[in-house]
């Protein structure tokens, strides 16, 4: 057990990186108020207004208004409307929602979790009413993309994923944040294995279609527990100077497809 117990809030906590990460952090003597659709601790709905606004509420009331880590996991990756609604405007609510109740820490820290799928195709159209216009607009666009089927209907994962890594990029230097002692930070996962993708990987052509598009060189697909370990110290007092870095956990994609073009 930790000498100070810190209180985290974990989005998604009831099932694969949200889940795993709240174990970890509880089996550290940690207290952890687990936010999702079922089997937690605060039952609500990120892709709704009342839902985000019930889970401020909450947490608020739980916490006792100090939370000293933020951990913004909740999410989707089939192609349909609600991921783009739980993926950013989701992800957005919990991060500048719980805000306030970060700068009462005394060592306050945030953490989304964006994805690899950030470096593929995005749609244009989503991405820009995601950075600039509303979530009406970009729920709208998403429901296009969703319509012509679910080939097409992935890119509302990816383009919602890079939408969120850049908020990140853009925001965490802000006063708001950095100027406030709050490192904010995410992860992109490669594959992950969680019941969101099973069936990805559940025979080996799915596997090798897989491997086509997301490559892994160091080991391939992995546990929710090993993106839980970088959470869990993304969001811990260790961590007192990383500032808007989106962490490729990847097993090499990242690497592979962007090579030396960043760095």
């Amino acid at each position: 057990m930790s000498a100070t117990t810190r209180t985290y809030v974990v989005t998604g906590a009831a099932s694969g990186i949200g889940k795993a990460t709240a174990e970890l952090l509880r089996s550290q003597g940690q207290t952890v108020i687990g936010v999702d659709l079922h089997d937690t601790d605060i039952t609500v709905d990120l892709t709704t207004d009342e839902g985000r606004t019930t889970m401020i509420d909450r947490v608020t009331e739980l916490s006792g208004g100090v939370v000293d880590g933020v951990l913004a996991v909740a999410g989707l990756s089939a192609p349909i409307v609600a991921t783009a609604a739980v993926n950013y405007y989701g992800a957005l609510a919990t991060l500048e929602g719980l805000r306030p109740l970060l700068t009462k820490s005394d060592a306050p820290r945030a953490v989304a979790v964006a994805s690899m799928a950030s470096l593929q195709p995005a749609d244009d159209a989503l991405l820009d009413a995601f950075e600039h216009g509303t979530e009406e607009q970009a729920l709208a666009r998403a429901t296009e993309l969703a319509g012509a089927g679910p080939e097409v209907g992935y890119i509302i994962y990816s383009t919602s994923k890079r939408a969120l890594a850049k908020w990140i990029r853009r925001n965490a230097p802000s006063p708001e944040w950095a100027g406030a002692g709050i490192p904010l930070n995410a992860i992109a996962p490669g594959v992950v294995l969680t019941p969101m993708t099973a069936d990805l990987v559940a025979t080996e052509e799915g596997r090798k279609q897989l491997t086509e598009q997301v490559p892994m060189p160091l080991g391939g697909p992995f546990g929710p527990e090993v993106a839980a370990d970088l959470l869990v110290w993304l969001s811990g007092v260790e961590n007192s100077r990383l500032c808007g870095q989106v962490i490729f956990i990847d097993g090499g994609s990242d690497a592979v497809i962007r090579g030396d073009s960043t760095w």
